[in-house]
């Protein structure tokens, strides 16, 4: 079978390293792709919005899979696009419709969406240009510090938690009346804070069935300790540690299940990943966000995790019997540190040269912001590579990927030298 995976970062790489290693898998491709998938697959210079250059392609090379990445395409509605065209109809998609992508396309309706199944999260209210005045007074009723996030997609930066009531209000303003995040923060959701250490649970389903891959945490700040501003992530550790069978149970009992079950009820076409966002408050387990794809860097400590052919798991959601399949997985800890651009997650060069990739031994190199510049690898983004590590327990993998970073370089290369500090 012929395989599109659409997207560039480390996610799509990881996607591609264990889709390469199926037997299922004849020809690989990456639209755009990366330097690292460059030397596992066929890269395509086509963007993952441009449905009708992917179209043109699918049917040239006979795809028979796409494997969606980001977000974007399946908020536009690429599922719908293939759905609806008699030639693409039978390609299977890995990714929900776009009524199911607006569970991460829109915080108000992902809240709504919540309320209604009676799933734990925290209380919100949602505000526009128009309703600013209401929104101040909202937060004058809430205790510090102050939860605000743009509705729309803002690329992992749109959440603000603020200390102070007046600048809260201030940037309350900033955000619906300058646009501090474009069209994104046309509307805003405030909601109460909650206290209590985060971590992610990442489910595939089929629109009926589902199975529950590994946990994982990862390190959204740029500086250590969780200090600074928020990135697109800078590392993660799977399984985590402090989720035992029982705190587990609950998330599957009032989590997992009202979420798929609720997917079904209201009739939302949806075949592929959600990523649950989770709070663990005392004892108990909340959401505070969904995203309808992979996180990255959770996809590269977690995929690699999985024993199962992912293809095969892939099959069995397109003929939604998720349910036959008993999903095997690597027991010992996988960590993963993501090396940045100087500067990153603000102004920051790319093009810098980038060494020392082939002396990894130990660890798995996963390519995020990467392109080839004749022979040569350079950085092409914030985030730059991934470093990922198995051992029996997250120390020492860490220690094991922080020895494999020593031995890549590029100019002002940085990473975080502390995760797992929480743990």
């Amino acid at each position: 079978m012929n395989i599109l995976v659409l997207g560039s970062g480390g996610r799509e790489h990881t996607f591609a390293y264990k889709i390469a290693q199926s037997e299922l898998c004849d020809t690989l491709f990456v639209a755009p792709g990366n330097a690292g998938t460059a030397a596992i697959a066929t890269n395509v210079s086509i963007g993952v919005t441009d449905f009708s250059a992917i179209k043109e392609l699918v049917l040239k090379e006979n795809i028979k899979m796409v494997v969606v990445g980001p977000e974007d395409p399946l908020v536009q509605g690429i599922s719908d696009f293939f759905a609806s065209d008699d030639q693409l109809k039978d390609v299977i998609v890995i990714g929900p419709s776009k009524e199911g992508a607006q569970l991460e396309g829109s915080k108000e309706y992902a809240k709504e969406f919540l309320f209604r199944h009676h799933i734990p999260t925290a209380a919100y209210q949602s505000f526009t240009a128009e309703t600013v005045d209401q929104g101040k007074q909202f937060l004058e009723t809430l205790t510090a510090p102050y939860v605000l996030k743009a509705d729309g997609l803002a690329a992992g930066k749109g959440v603000l938690i603020l200390q102070d009531i007046e600048e809260a209000k201030n940037e309350l303003e900033n955000m619906l009346t300058n646009k501090k995040f474009g069209a994104a923060s046309e509307k805003v959701v405030i909601e109460e804070f909650l206290d209590g250490i985060e971590l992610s649970v990442f489910v595939l389903t089929d629109g009926k069935n589902y199975v529950t891959l590994p946990t994982a945490k990862d390190y959204k700040r740029i500086g250590e300790g969780d200090t600074g501003l928020n990135t697109g992530g800078m590392g993660a550790i799977s399984p985590v540690p402090f989720v035992d069978d029982i705190f587990m149970g609950k998330i599957e009992n009032q989590i997992i299940k009202p979420t798929v079950d609720g997917l079904a009820k209201e009739n939302i076409d949806y075949k592929g990943f959600i990523f649950i966002g989770l709070i663990k408050v005392g004892d108990d387990p909340k959401v505070i966000e969904y995203n309808v794809r992979m996180g990255d860097p959770e996809t590269e400590a977690v995929l690699p995790r999985v024993k199962t052919d992912l293809v095969q798991l892939f099959q069995h959601v397109g003929s939604q019997s998720l349910d036959e399949v008993t999903l095997q997985l690597d027991e010992r800890s996988a960590t993963t540190i993501m090396t940045v651009s100087g500067g990153y997650p603000e102004a920051y060069e790319k093009g810098k040269e980038i060494t020392g990739i082939n002396s990894i031994s130990e660890s798995i190199v996963f390519h995020a912001g990467t392109k080839l510049n004749e022979d040569k690898i350079v950085t092409n983004g914030g985030r730059v590579i991934a470093v990922t590590s198995f051992d029996q327990d997250f120390r020492k993998a860490l220690k094991k990927s922080y020895q494999s970073i020593e031995k890549l370089h590029f100019d002002k290369m940085y990473y975080r030298k502390d995760l797992g500090f929480d743990l």
